[in-house]
């Protein structure tokens, strides 16, 4: 049985209660946490009475970058009797849950490779629950190997002129694929905040670009005087920040994100230029995933969790969102919508 709690998917198998990416305590036999994003993890979650006796299931990557972030995780498994943990593609360390040989939980996932990362595989099973953030027909996102020229070809041109370029994206997981992907040019500065998680990367295993840090090279003057250069940044909207950098060293700011597809998020987000490069699977991808997968009952989660379900039973499958029971479609659709600001801080 599959249902929606309050702040997680709870998945009873045999005598087991699974909760998947709790954000508070559940109390459960197991919990499992898919990648170290912070809304989907739960602070000191083996700590608390109701969870204290909860076997953690996830990946050594998630529980150390977890770990790092503020959200230790005491004793974890990454492999136990009856479980498997399979790559998702996502980010470093994201993981799905396999159960059995029946029921597989996606966990945020791409099935694109990129730089270091590898791409996710469908295991045959009976249930599936995926995600579906972008589960719209009109997410179908361009080849990486086409951003990746375009945006090259931007950073040519700005330094032509002499015109320093920002690199935007989410700072675990996107900076990381940036710094591996465009590490190639010099000057190249790299935000502390993306440091700090640049560096654990490297601890495990992943070889990255040792840029400048910013404070350091700010306080040193070298932004103004090694002009036009590229900078790895998180997603700072609105901030004193990007103002800072663009008042001072007119540089142009370039941000990376799936929802760059709708056309409002390059002026939301304060960008000159925005690049449909994401971390999760497009609409064509999800449906692949469905077929390969010969799941007999597919259940849709986060995003456009309701559209996609459509989609799918209009096409023959038995396909269900999972949804709280108190949550109506347009508040899911509006909350799925909001990501362009939320996911800026994970």
């Amino acid at each position: 049985m599959v249902t929606f709690a309050d702040s997680c998917i709870v998945i009873y198998s045999g005598n087991n209660k699974i909760s998947v990416d709790p954000t508070r305590p559940v109390p459960s036999n197991f919990a499992f946490f898919s990648h170290a994003h912070i809304d989907h993890l739960c602070r000191n979650y083996s700590q608390t009475p109701m969870t204290s006796k909860t076997k953690v299931l996830t990946s050594k990557e998630t529980s150390l970058i977890a770990h790092a972030r503020g959200f230790p995780m005491n004793e974890i498994n990454e492999e136990y009797d009856g479980f498997r943990l399979l790559d998702t593609g996502h980010i470093l360390g994201s993981k799905g849950l396999l159960i059995g040989d029946n029921l597989y939980y996606t966990g945020d996932m791409s099935v694109r490779e990129r730089a270091f990362m590898k791409s996710a595989r469908a295991p045959k099973v009976q249930t599936l629950i995926i995600e579906s953030t972008f589960g719209r027909p009109h997410f179908i996102f361009p080849a990486v190997t086409d951003v990746i020229h375009k945006t090259n070809k931007i950073i040519s041109e700005m330094f032509d002129k002499g015109i320093p370029v920002l690199l935007m994206g989410y700072p675990l997981g996107k900076a990381q694929l940036l710094t591996a992907l465009f590490g190639h040019w010099e000057p190249f500065y790299i935000h502390d905040s993306v440091y700090e998680l640049n560096s654990m990367y490297e601890k495990l295993g992943v070889p990255l670009k040792d840029g400048k840090i910013f404070s350091e090279a700010e306080k040193k003057g070298l932004l103004s005087r090694t002009k036009p250069w590229v900078m790895i940044s998180p997603f700072m909207r609105s901030s004193n920040f990007v103002r800072l950098m663009k008042q001072k060293y007119a540089a142009i700011c370039v941000g990376f994100s799936g929802w760059a597809l709708d056309k409002r998020y390059g002026t939301m987000m304060g960008l000159d230029h925005a690049m449909a490069m994401s971390d999760h699977c497009d609409y064509a991808e999800l449906l692949e995933f469905v077929r390969a997968s010969g799941a007999n009952k597919i259940y849709t989660f986060h995003g456009f969790s309701h559209d996609f379900a459509d989609s799918l039973k209009k096409l023959g499958f038995d396909a269900q969102p999972l949804v709280s029971s108190n949550m109506r479609k347009k508040d899911k659709e509006n909350k799925a919508l909001l990501h362009t600001s939320l996911d800026a801080y994970f």
